[in-house]
């Protein structure tokens, strides 16, 4: 693990390094509207703008693109199925997966943790 914010949950622990998942529908995110930033609740880096932010209806805040150069991907197959799954860059922390049922011009759902993100309004 690398923990940086010794303030996490153990919510946030599971998530962000033992491949849990939080349950769908239970994120204050998911209804954030305001302009803003969101960052990696370990490290704080910025990892998302507000603007490519939308209502995928699955439950989970979801994004149409990262900031550039932020997350790492690996394949997982803990469903028993492949799944691109992104980890923070800066300090390995699971995120979410990336789907291609997302809006454009990217076509992609980044499908993030509430529990793994800071909103920082604008």
């Amino acid at each position: 693990m690398n923990i940086k914010n010794p303030n996490l949950s153990a919510e946030q622990k599971l998530v962000m390094f033992e491949d849990g998942t939080e349950p769908a529908g239970t994120s204050e995110l998911n209804n954030e509207k305001r302009e803003g930033s969101y960052h990696c609740a370990n490290c704080g880096i910025e990892l998302f703008n507000s603007n490519t932010k939308y209502e995928s209806g699955s439950g989970w805040p979801s994004f149409f693109q990262s900031l550039p150069d932020v997350f790492e991907t690996k394949t997982d197959h803990l469903l028993g199925y492949a799944r691109k799954e992104y980890h923070c860059k800066n300090c390995n922390a699971h995120h979410g997966h990336i789907f291609d049922d997302g809006p454009q011009p990217t076509g992609k759902r980044y499908c993030n943790n509430g529990v793994c993100l800071t909103f920082k309004p604008k």
